[in-house]
Parts: structure tokens; sequence; C-alpha cells
């Protein structure tokens, strides 16, 4: 059993910042990428920025220099700098991560969600 939980989500005005964090929990053996979206209202979820265990980054155009994604493999964690925020951020955060569980097979698994709210 894995589980992800996210923090860091609220409610900052335009040009603040946020930092998400995601932790992983459970039977793991390791894991592989990392990742965070986004769904705003009436959208599709959407990819923000990705980190694989080598490091590698990837980001959604819309937040290329104002986004930093890192990780932690000893402490299991994501993290999502958020930087000169706009109103168009808005949404619900979720983290994702591919994790070999301890019984040698691969599963994707999503956090709860965390909102996220920029005020004009």
């Amino acid at each position: 059993q894995v589980q992800l939980v996210e923090s860091g989500g609220g409610l900052v005005q335009a040009g603040g910042s946020l930092r998400l964090s995601c932790a992983a929990y459970g039977s793991i053996l390791s894991i592989n990428d990392m990742g965070w979206y986004r769904q705003a209202p009436g959208k599709q979820r959407e990819l923000v920025a990705d980190i694989t265990s080598g490091g590698s980054t990837e980001y959604a155009d819309s937040v290329k220099g104002r986004f930093t994604i890192s990780r932690d493999n000893a402490k299991k964690m994501v993290y999502l700098q958020m930087g000169s925020l706009k109103p168009e951020d808005t949404a619900v955060y979720y983290c994702k991560m591919i994790i070999t569980t301890v019984g040698g097979l691969d599963y994707q698994y999503w956090g709860q969600g965390t909102q996220v709210t920029v005020s004009s």
C-alpha cells in the first residue's frame, strides 16, 4: 500500500510564491519519475513539471522560468517551488509518482490534490 500526501497549497497574491511538497509512504522499493500536474475548473489535467530519477526535468511552457521542481530521494519527496504566480496558475495541483513496490512491480500513484489560488 502506497500513499502520496501533498501540502503547501493556499491563497497568494499575483507575483507571490508558494512551495508545494509531496511525500510518499508505504512499501516502496524505489521511485522513478516524479511530477506535478494541475487541473483548473473546466479544463483537463495538464503536466506542470516532471523530474526523472536521474534528475532530468521537464516543464510546461507556461511555467518555465517561474517554477522549479526538485526531489529528495532519501525522504521520498518531490517539491514544486512556484514563483511570479499569475491568476492563471489557479488550479488543483496533484503530484504523481511512478513507484517500484517491494513486490518488484511499477505502479502510478497520485496525490489527493492541493488547491492553489492566485488573486489578482
